[in-house]
């Protein structure tokens, strides 16, 4: 099943790919902002509570689905980039076996626990 997920996963990360193909932005603005969403890390410096909500919007495909279609909505190119960036990195982590987070510590997460071999 997770070999499935991660497909899956893997199969959103390129659609991404593609709607950035869609904007008139060089390919370097991927590459280089596609780790920008890693920075809802640092909450995690005021405790894991707060590091989880941070991480958590930073990595919720809702959210990033809802800011690429205001940017649609409002004709605003550098909105779809957001959402397409926040989409194509939550994609990306999931591949990797990074999930949303649990208040309990930035290893427990929706897709299990990091670090634990597959079941």
């Amino acid at each position: 099943m997770r070999l499935l997920l991660k497909i899956e996963e893997l199969l959103m990360f390129c659609l991404g790919l593609y709607l950035f193909s869609l904007l008139d932005y060089s390919w370097w603005w991927f590459i280089f902002l596609i780790l920008a969403p890693d920075i809802g890390m640092l909450g995690y410096l005021m405790g894991n509570r707060v590091g989880a909500i941070g991480y958590n919007v930073f990595h919720h495909k809702g959210l990033a689905i809802a800011i690429y279609f205001l940017g649609i909505y409002l004709s605003l190119p550098l909105c779809q980039l957001m959402g397409i960036i926040l989409f194509s990195h939550a994609s990306m982590d999931r591949i990797f076996g990074y999930g949303l987070k649990y208040n309990k510590g930035f290893k427990y997460t929706h897709l299990g626990q990091i670090g634990k071999g597959d079941e």
